[in-house]
């Protein structure tokens, strides 16, 4: 949906740049971001899809990055994916890192068969297309727009990092260097200390899953971390 977006609006001066947070490279991610399929149907529905969507889907012709080293991460505070950051023509925030029109409509998805029930179709569904509008609004009338925060706003929403946030991307980062120096051991110990420091970040969580095993970080400890949420949001909705 983000190629049917920057499509669109492509000639308002609007760019699309999708960053991926992988630290196993771009082999990694390359089906997903050129991928030669459309997504099996209960994602389809989870992303809110249509049939106009589907007719339309094609591989992005605006830049995909791959941050090995989630330095993008860092730099907004992204903790969760997809999250977006809309910058203005003059490089300022107008709204920082938030969910990307993404919603927990997919807690409700049936491990055993991968269906999703309708409710959890249509709230998918609703969630992108705000979120999508939104974006539309603001390309279209700018800094008028009511979705675009002014300077003390979208500041006063910038969460800055606690020492233990700030402890947790370091070690972090020691883990992945240690695991691409084959030191898988080390590594596990730094990557499984930086998720206890800071279990709110799914970025680390999920790297770091997947640094231990191909397929952990969409796996039963996935599901297990996400259950254990209870009330509280996998993706916290953007206050639009």
């Amino acid at each position: 949906m983000w190629q049917g977006l920057y499509q669109e609006l492509k000639d308002r001066n609007f760019m699309v740049i999708a960053i991926a947070l992988d630290s196993c490279g771009a082999d990694a991610v390359r089906q997903w971001i050129r991928a030669t399929e459309p997504p099996p149907p209960p994602m389809l529905e989870l992303m809110g899809w249509g049939e106009r969507e589907r007719a339309a889907a094609s591989a992005p012709t605006y830049p995909c990055l791959i941050d090995e080293k989630h330095v993008v991460a860092e730099l907004y505070n992204i903790v969760n994916v997809p999250m977006a950051v809309w910058i203005d023509e003059r490089g300022h925030i107008v709204r920082p890192a938030e969910s990307a029109g993404a919603c927990d409509a997919f807690r409700k998805l049936n491990l055993a068969d991968f269906s999703i029930p309708p409710d959890a179709a249509a709230q998918a569904k609703a969630a992108r297309t705000s979120y999508f509008d939104a974006i539309r609004d603001w390309v279209i009338n700018g800094g008028k727009s009511a979705y675009a925060l002014p300077d003390n706003e979208a500041r006063g929403r910038v969460a800055g990092l606690s020492e233990q946030d700030a402890r947790a991307n370091t070690l972090f980062r020691l883990g992945q260097y240690l695991f691409a120096q084959g030191h898988r051991e080390d590594a596990l110990q730094y990557l499984g200390e930086a998720r206890r420091l800071r279990p709110d970040s799914w970025a680390i969580a999920r790297q770091s899953w997947e640094i231990e095993e191909a397929g952990k970080a969409s796996g039963p400890d996935f599901w297990t971390a996400v259950q254990a949420l209870g009330d509280r949001p996998y993706y916290p909705p953007a206050k639009l």
